[in-house]
């Protein structure tokens, strides 16, 4: 009898050290918990256009390292829209690289950066996103319509590029002082060409004999006044510029 005394009572302090063990790791180990945060905030923010409550929502969503791939996403998309519209580009524009580092085949994103990029002023990588939206979607209609303005744009900007500091005629014939001094200085190039192109377009314009007449003699008697007074004590080229330039494009109604 002793024997089983013996064996019970090693049975019931086992037990006791075992429920004393669980005590203790019960007291300083909680049990693991949940992180995932529930991305049903994220999307309601995102729906009712609360930009504040969407950057804050979805970005707890964003940090979370619990998020699904496809949550983590529409979270990405949601933020960098409410970044766009509180002109956070910069900000958007990192939203955005993260959704394509992710999931590089979504055209509209590209199509939103390039947006993005191009109200930058970054002309060659709003070219690239637009570009890229359409290799990925050729029927994708705002990223042609896009990437055609910004063709014809960057076509412009080449075509003023190339004749920026020429004026309207060619220095290697200029003989006149006043031609010399304008061939010498971008910017009264620039102004006598902006001159001669407004002229030209103004002439182009309906109007009466009358007023035709009268813009041939006003633009005659600039340049004679021009060639004569260029050098005098007093005489303001650039001046004289601005104000026929002034003069052409409406003052008198043309």
């Amino acid at each position: 009898m002793r024997f089983y005394s013996d064996i019970r009572g090693l049975v019931a302090a086992s037990l006791l050290w075992i429920a004393f063990a669980q005590g203790v790791s019960a007291t300083t180990v909680e049990p693991a918990k949940d992180l995932r945060v529930d991305p049903a905030l994220c999307l309601a923010a995102a729906l009712a256009r609360d930009d504040d409550k969407t950057i804050a929502a979805c970005g707890a969503l964003i940090d979370n390292a619990k998020t699904e791939k496809a949550d983590r996403i529409k979270a990405l998309i949601a933020r960098g829209a409410a970044y766009e519209r509180k002109d956070m580009a910069d900000r958007a524009i990192a939203d955005y690289d993260g959704v394509l580092r992710l999931d590089p085949s979504l055209a509209d994103i590209h199509n939103a950066r390039g947006e993005l990029w191009r109200k930058k002023g970054d002309l060659p990588k709003a070219v690239a996103d637009f570009a890229a939206a359409i290799k990925l979607n050729p029927n994708h209609v705002a990223a042609r319509t896009n990437h055609r303005a910004l063709a014809l744009e960057l076509e412009r900007l080449g075509a003023l590029k190339a004749v920026a500091g020429k004026p309207s005629f060619n220095c290697a014939t200029a003989r006149r002082k006043v031609e010399k001094a304008i061939c010498a200085n971008p910017e009264l190039a620039d102004l006598d060409r902006e001159i001669e192109g407004s002229y030209v377009r103004a002439a182009a314009e309906k109007m009466t004999p009358q007023q035709a007449r009268k813009l041939r003699r006003e633009q005659a008697e600039y340049i004679a006044r021009r060639n004569a007074e260029y050098g005098r004590p007093g005489y303001d080229l650039k001046k004289a510029m601005r104000d026929r330039l002034q003069q052409i494009n409406g003052i008198d109604g043309y």
